[in-house]
């Protein structure tokens, strides 16, 4: 089981930088880069609501969840 973090692709569908979401969401630089390369452990609701609120997108939009069973036949 895995949980890809598709911020990226969102970011670049809205032409927004890394730096602009930060500032819009209220989150440091350092933590949307986790976020956007895949390795945070955990994400707050009310961060990923200001997320999708910004992004003008859904939570799905931004998670995907990753069969890795599926990935391997």
């Amino acid at each position: 089981m895995s949980i890809q973090v598709n911020l990226d692709v969102m970011l670049a569908k809205r032409k927004m930088s890394v730096t602009e979401l930060s500032e819009e969401v209220g989150i440091t630089l350092s933590n949307v880069s986790i976020l956007k390369t895949g390795k945070a452990r955990a994400i707050r609701f009310s961060t990923l609501n200001k997320i999708c609120q910004v992004l003008a997108c859904q939570p799905g939009d931004i998670l995907e969840y990753i069969d890795e069973e599926d990935e391997d036949h």
